[in-house]
């Protein structure tokens, strides 16, 4: 995944935050108001956007396993290649020394590139996920506020009450607490 696609999903998610963040609160509830349509889009578009960066980790993990296959059959081809100029030259010990020293050499540089690549790809994938992972646990700390908050209960008023009873005469028990305007 490219640093922009990357930079992409982040906005996503940003923008879903923002639009949640931005929602108008219900009366007298913690509850908001979330345009539905919007939020589903922005989740569809980071979901959508996501595929690609696993899809590039996992070219990066086959593109180390090719090279490093490849490096193995270039060490076996190069100590295969000492062994049969060393065999033709028994004569000339040096020579023979020489060209087992050479392939032990390329054959340390080609496993010291194969380690450093397949440490490279695993740092590579090892930030990806980690920057993936703290884009989804501040998804989930604002999906996870936000059930918090359409959990909020509201006690209805009770059932069995007469119909003329709206429910405020207990705070309006004294008659004397009502401003009445009739008695200016």
């Amino acid at each position: 995944m490219s640093d922009q696609q990357a930079y992409d999903l982040e906005t996503l998610l940003r923008e879903l935050r923002e639009v949640i963040d931005a929602a108008r609160t219900m009366p007298m509830s913690a509850s908001v108001l979330v345009n539905r349509e919007e939020a589903l889009e922005l989740i569809d578009e980071a979901l959508a956007a996501m595929p690609e960066e696993l899809r590039h980790a996992r070219w990066l993990i086959k593109e180390r396993e090719e090279y490093l296959t490849q490096a193995r059959r270039d060490s076996e081809d190069i100590v295969e290649a000492g062994r049969v100029q060393a065999e033709r030259m028994v004569e000339r010990t040096e020579v023979a020394r020489e060209a087992r020293r050479v392939a032990q050499q390329v054959v340390a540089h080609a496993e010291a590139d194969s380690r450093r690549l397949r440490h490279e790809a695993e740092d590579y994938i090892d930030q990806k996920l980690a920057a993936f992972e703290v884009v989804l646990e501040r998804t989930m700390a604002t999906v996870r506020k936000g059930r918090e908050q359409l959990q909020a209960v509201v006690e209805p008023l009770p059932t069995d009450l007469p119909d003329h009873h709206t429910g405020l005469e207990e705070i309006y028990e004294d008659e004397q607490a009502v401003y009445n305007q009739d008695d200016r």
